[in-house]
């Protein structure tokens, strides 16, 4: 390709990343409006009702104006959230700036997608879910297994030296508990909606149970008691600055397969509800052996949902994890350990009427050490 071409196609592309980015910070200032557009309908619904039916809905319309208190703070904290929202990637040699969304509303003056709006929804679960006393349970359903995989097979080792990556590490818990222990870590993720509230979380939130959240707000069903739907929570639970200045954790957006190509690099890489999110699951899993360093381990858990199945325009591959499992050991990975039906939930409502649950595999798999040659041997 000539280099016009080449700088052509490179323009185009930082133009739509840009673009992109400001769609995301549109989605979440349209959060508030998004909401009371929704707490409007129940209102109508409401009104629509005789007065016989009224009355006996006594404290129906409080409950409703409480709705939109929490509505209102969640859009506070959303606030703080996008503070600083133009110097996320220091690595830009420009800023994202108003001129950016400017250019998204004049070329698209429709508001957020309802799959945008979902995206800001599940991003203030997933702080309750990572950062809350409240998500403690979920957590640990799926953070102390793989965890636990990683300390028994390395941790003789000195912690610094052990490199370990995180990739969809969605808001940074674990990449955080892992630093923590001392361990020189990385997050990967994919999702602008998460990174900003990672960014926020990680780099502003340095007081423990400091902001308040109501992640329930939007579940208008299913709820067994009427205070439910408001239900707050406290974040984050443990203070950020826990982790030492000097500490090896940083966290990376981009597309996991093409930020990772250093062969022999890693000495674990975790993965929870992550595998599923690739259009080409093999891809992930021939990625994942090129960089892990003879000796060093994958370790999964999570289920097959597959981010992208039945998608207009997007490629997915979906397979079994029988043919998972074949595929991970035709790599070349040793599996060392597995166990089926590990039950867990995502940004699950404890207190909610209606429960998913993933019954979910965790397996190690081991990238083996060379073969000693017969020269090795004779030595």
């Amino acid at each position: 390709m000539a280099e016009g071409s080449e700088q052509t196609q490179m323009e185009m592309e930082e133009k739509e990343e840009r673009e992109h980015f400001a769609r995301v910070i549109n989605s979440f200032k349209f959060y508030k409006m998004h909401s009371l557009k929704r707490l409007h309908l129940s209102k109508i619904s409401f009104n629509t009702l005789s007065d016989q039916h009224k009355a006996r809905l006594m404290g129906y319309m409080d409950n409703l104006e409480t709705i939109q208190t929490c509505i209102i703070h969640n859009y506070e904290v959303i606030k703080l959230l996008l503070q600083d929202h133009q110097y996320m990637f220091l690595n830009k040699e420009e800023c994202i700036s108003e001129a950016d969304f400017e250019r998204v509303k004049k070329a698209d003056c429709a508001p957020p997608t309802a799959e945008e709006m979902d995206k800001v929804k599940t991003t203030l679960k997933q702080i309750m879910r990572d950062w809350s006393e409240d998500g403690r349970a979920e957590r640990e359903a799926c953070y102390q297994p793989v965890m636990h995989a990683v300390l028994t097979r390395l941790g003789s080792r000195k912690p610094s030296e052990v490199k370990i990556l995180v990739p969809g590490a969605g808001l940074g818990r674990l990449v955080f508990e892992f630093a923590r222990l001392g361990y020189s870590c990385q997050g990967n993720e994919w999702s602008l909606h998460m990174l900003l509230a990672s960014n926020f979380i990680l780099n502003r939130c340095q007081e423990r149970n400091s902001l308040v959240l109501y992640p329930w707000v939007h579940q208008y069903t299913n709820n067994l008691a009427t205070k439910d739907q408001t239900r707050r929570c406290m974040f984050p639970d443990i203070s950020p600055l826990q982790i030492s200045p000097e500490a090896d954790f940083s966290m990376v957006a981009g597309d996991f397969t093409k930020i990772y190509t250093e062969p022999n690099s890693w000495n674990a890489v975790v993965t929870v509800f992550f595998l599923d999110t690739a259009h080409n699951i093999i891809e992930y899993l021939e990625t994942i052996y090129t960089i892990l360093v003879p000796g060093g381990y994958l370790v999964n858990l999570g289920p097959l949902l597959y981010h992208w199945a039945g998608q207009v325009n997007e490629l997915s591959i979906e397979l079994s994890y029988e043919e998972v499992r074949k595929i991970l050991l035709d790599i070349g990975f040793e599996i060392e350990k597995e166990e089926m039906n590990v039950r867990c939930s995502y940004t699950q409502n404890p207190l909610s009427l209606m429960q998913c649950y993933y019954n979910c595999v965790m397996f190690v798999a081991r990238k083996p050490l060379p073969r000693p040659t017969h020269h090795d041997t004779a030595s």
